[in-house]
């Protein structure tokens, strides 16, 4: 939680953090501003201190929401920095950011660098900025040690958006399921007005529609996707593919707050008017899958573990893993789960069974979603949720919406 980052910070040795970029889609930066409408800024997190915010003069009203103490870039007139430099962009954006540490104080000590920019030339500013400062080191937080591991346990104020979320996912999960069981069918085709197949394209615009009144967006897209596609897991789907009873449509939807807040999580598969008995029998044991495996939650563990029973469980029915065969194509293909938050995949990791600092905790929000592949059958199945530990290490579904795999039509 962002309580613990001066304590991870001091853990470390690390003095200070610096997030740079825009203040939407920039999960490091929404972080700690929240979604602000700032082009581009730099954010210095030093322990004890309140955070220093450099933002663009136009922008000066927008960075103050912050509440953080605030520094303007035309204090630091780049014109001026171009004449010194002899028009050398480069290093004249690096003796910008030189002066402005200079005048915060942060010219020595260990800085983890985030954000989001353009990182060519980010990069090229940031080696020429170290060799002005070489008492500074510049660096990555590649093993995940502050923010991350920060974001990893949610307080209630990012839990109640992550459920905000999850009430508008389902909502528009919802109405898609409305929409397409009243559309009138031809030749197993579902049909539009103008007499036209329906079509994936059309449905995923749709979504589209109701995610923006809602309130949210899909900067991922959305995955909806029928018959063989369903059978490739993050195949979004073909535009151009008429929907069709029978063939199952696997259907993966996480959106976010408007500008890049915190996403949701949630797929499920469905079979308008009626499915074949072998995906019934595959659908069934992905069911059993997922119910088994939300038993066997424990606080503490790490998810990796589950990852493994995951594999176990579905090679009992005579299912092939990436356990067994990395490059598997068909049956088990991917991994159990993620965390969810300001990115739609963080820690906690399903991937990392050394990692002891990977665990479920309270405060954790992680998704659940196993699933079986057969591309060349025509069908895949993907049943998916995301949960939270309480303080008391119960784990709690954030939305409640129905399992079902056979949807019944509802117009002729």
């Amino acid at each position: 939680m962002k309580q613990h980052i001066d304590t991870l910070m001091q853990q470390n040795h690390v003095d200070a953090l610096w997030i740079s970029g825009a203040g939407q889609h920039n999960s490091a930066m929404v972080y700690f501003t929240g979604i602000a409408h700032l082009t581009g800024a730099d954010l210095f997190v030093i322990p004890g201190r309140t955070p220093i915010l450099c933002h663009g003069p136009m922008e000066r009203d927008e960075a103050a929401k912050s509440g953080f103490d605030l520094l303007s870039y035309a204090e630091f007139d780049l014109s001026a920095l171009l004449k010194e430099t002899g028009g050398d962009l480069r290093t004249a954006y690096a003796l910008r950011y030189k002066r402005i540490l200079e005048s915060i104080g942060l010219t020595k000590g260990k800085v983890l660098v985030y954000g989001s920019r353009d990182v060519g030339p980010y990069l090229a500013v940031v080696q020429e900025l170290q060799k002005m400062l070489p008492e500074l080191e510049l660096t990555g937080d590649v093993n995940e040690i502050i923010l991350l591991e920060a974001r990893a346990t949610k307080d209630e104020r990012e839990l109640e958006r992550i459920r905000a979320m999850a009430r508008v996912t389902t909502r528009v999960v919802g109405n898609t399921l409305d929409m397409l069981t009243a559309h009138k069918v031809r030749r197993d085709t579902l049909i539009k007005s103008d007499g036209q197949p329906l079509t994936i394209g059309d449905v995923k615009t749709q979504i589209n529609l109701w995610l923006t009144t809602y309130g949210a967006e899909n900067p991922e897209d959305t995955i909806f996707a029928i018959g063989r596609d369903a059978g490739v897991p993050h195949s979004s789907g073909t535009p151009t593919d008429p929907i069709r009873l029978g063939q199952t449509i696997v259907y993966d939807i996480f959106p976010c707050e408007q500008g890049g807040g915190y996403f949701y999580d949630f797929t499920r598969t469905w079979c308008l008017g009626y499915a074949t008995d072998e995906v019934h029998q595959i659908y069934d044991q992905v069911l059993r899958t997922y119910n088994q495996l939300v038993s066997e939650l424990k606080v503490g563990i790490n998810p990796a573990g589950l990852q493994q029973r995951t594999c176990e469980l579905l090679e009992a029915y005579g299912h092939e893993t990436v356990r067994t065969n990395p490059r598997v194509s068909s049956g088990y293909v991917h991994s159990l789960g993620h965390g969810v938050g300001l990115d739609v995949h963080e820690k906690p990791w399903f991937s990392r069974p050394t990692d002891d600092s990977n665990k479920l905790l309270p405060g954790s929000v992680f998704t659940l979603e196993p699933g079986l592949y057969y591309p060349e059958q025509g069908y895949g199945i993907r049943l998916e949720d995301t949960y939270y530990v309480t303080e008391d290490g119960r784990f709690i579904r954030f939305a409640d919406f129905p399992m079902d795999l056979v949807v019944p039509m509802r117009a002729g």
